[in-house]
């Protein structure tokens, strides 16, 4: 099999990459910027007084100096609706200082859709939001402040607004109880900029998704505390189809999932992005691509995460709308009391026809599975699987005829609970194809129903090779570890497994297959 060549990925990565010196340049100079403190043009903290109209008055007299401007917001509480942060102009918070959102949804506008290119998909993608910005070049938002976005109670009160027809959402989920998520604002919707900074800051509670950044370059999060966990849908932050990314040093807390890189836009991609030295928790998945896969994905690094308590994937690399996701690297990975360790879906939702998923790297991974939910503490925990089922086992699964090509994971750890029962669910090695395609459906780890595998479950697949991978069973599991099905050029080399007198590595239909002897004693052809 051929070796999976990253070097273009990492020298991309590393030439978008920001040095110290430079950061610490832009820090300096947005400090001695002039200073437009919010409480000279009106603004009151006192959490209730309105200031949307004093503090855009503050950013527009920033905007108009042709070097920029630094925004201050002081210590106390200061209420508003939609703003909107113009080129060369920073936003700073203070410590004790607290931008509140709202709680009017009469408050919120859309940020600005000229020269967004259309998507095909526009179900689930709202751009109102609390700090809005377009074609906004060098901006910033720091300090020791925070954002609070009061979303549970906006989103009630859209809810109000729709049940006494004050204001038609056709969107509206009736089986849920819910507005749509277009109707829901985010905290932050950023479209089409450049050069920006988002640090330090303590930042929680949308009424939808969290950050939202799509069609943007030069774009560095670090070291914010991100909680958004006030209502359903909270994702963490939303990168789309955005160039040179950064995001480092974040904590990051959500009711959906917490980093989400989505490609809403044909022809456009997320590119070169770096994520690294996060922790995550969150009632979805920890890190995600997808599940708006229309353009796609490359040269993506993620590295030196800790997951705990999160109730789908660690880690989920789904391409089901036509795109691409390629040269993607995944390395020191520790995820505890996690629900799955590793989905990769190729599918086949929209697009006009299957995309791509290949040259995956995936690295010194370590990963325990609970028995029971992982996200109990959670108001907005996901959605129960609504049949019963054994443990989900990691899965890479593509389509027929449309292979996921050239994986590679080494050094892999995953505790599984074991405890499978018969009784609770069985698919039996001898009806392999009651696994169904689901070539259509919405890309999730128990999107399969009951797998016949209780360690890795793999279909469609070409060129994929297993290096020092240790599977744990806290309790036995009648299925066996690994079930390939439909696999060409399958390697598999220093692979540790819980004695067992049944075969443990299951073949079905596969080509040009090569195991350590010691692994021939395991495995069964069928």
């Amino acid at each position: 099999m051929k070796n999976i060549n990253f070097s273009l990925s990492i020298v991309l990565i590393m030439a978008c990459s920001f040095s110290l010196s430079a950061q610490d340049e832009n820090k300096t100079e947005q400090l001695t910027k002039k200073e437009f403190n919010v409480i000279k043009y009106g603004a009151i903290a006192d959490g209730k007084t309105l200031n949307t109209k004093a503090i855009q008055k503050a950013i527009d007299a920033a905007n108009k100096l042709k070097s920029g401007g630094t925004v201050v917001f002081p210590k106390g509480k200061f209420l508003s609706g939609s703003i909107e942060l113009k080129s060369n102009v920073g936003l700073y918070f203070s410590a004790g200082a607290v931008l509140l959102g709202s709680t009017n949804p009469n408050d919120y506008r859309s940020v600005s859709s000229e020269g967004r290119p259309k998507s095909p998909k526009t179900d689930d993608n709202t751009h109102l939001g609390l700090i809005l910005a377009h074609n906004a070049v060098d901006i910033m938002l720091y300090g020791k402040g925070e954002i609070d976005g009061q979303g549970l109670e906006l989103a009630l009160n859209i809810d109000s607004l729709y049940h006494t027809g004050i204001k038609i959402d056709p969107n509206y989920s009736v089986k849920n109880i819910r507005p749509s998520e277009k109707v829901r604002p985010k905290l932050f919707s950023f479209s089409q900029c450049k050069k920006i900074q988002v640090k330090d800051l303590a930042i929680q509670s949308s009424a939808g998704w969290g950050l939202s950044f799509e069609l943007c370059t030069d774009l560095t999060i670090d070291k914010i505390k991100l909680k958004n966990r006030a209502f359903w849908n909270n994702d963490g932050m939303d990168i789309t189809d955005c160039s040179n990314v950064k995001i480092t040093n974040c904590d990051i807390n959500s009711a959906d999932d917490g980093i989400c890189l989505k490609s809403y836009y044909p022809g456009y991609f997320n590119d070169k992005v770096y994520i690294a030295n996060c922790t995550i928790q969150s009632s979805a998945s920890a890190v995600k691509f997808g599940t708006a896969s229309y353009g796609g994905f490359k040269n993506v690094t993620i590295e030196n995460i800790n997951i705990f308590d999160t109730f789908r994937s660690a880690i989920a690399i789904e391409c089901v709308d036509g795109g691409v996701i390629e040269n993607i690297k995944v390395q020191n990975i520790v995820a505890k009391n996690t629900g799955n360790g590793i989905f990769i879906r190729l599918g086949h939702r929209d697009g006009e026809k299957p995309g791509v998923i290949k040259n995956i790297l995936i690295k010194d991974v370590k990963v325990q599975i609970p028995f029971g939910r992982p996200d109990l503490n959670y108001d907005m925990r996901g959605p129960e699987v609504p049949y019963f089922h054994n443990a989900f086992p990691a899965s890479i699964t593509g389509i027929p005829e449309n292979f996921i090509e050239n994986v590679v994971i080494e050094n892999l750890e995953i505790t599984y609970p074991g405890r499978a029962s018969k009784g609770m669910a069985y698919v039996p090695l001898s009806r392999l194809k009651q696994v169904p395609e689901n070539i259509k459906s919405y890309p999730e780890f128990d999107m399969f129903g009951e797998l016949p595998a209780w360690g890795f479950y793999v279909r469609h697949v070409k060129g994929l090779e297993f290096k020092d991978i240790t599977l744990k069973l806290e309790n036995e599991d009648f299925r066996p570890a690994f079930v390939f099905d439909d696999v060409k050029s399958l390697k598999m080399e220093t692979i540790n497994l819980p004695a067992s007198d049944k075969k443990q590595i299951i073949l079905n239909q596969c080509e040009n297959v090569q195991l350590d002897n010691s692994l021939n004693l395991v495995k069964k052809e069928l």
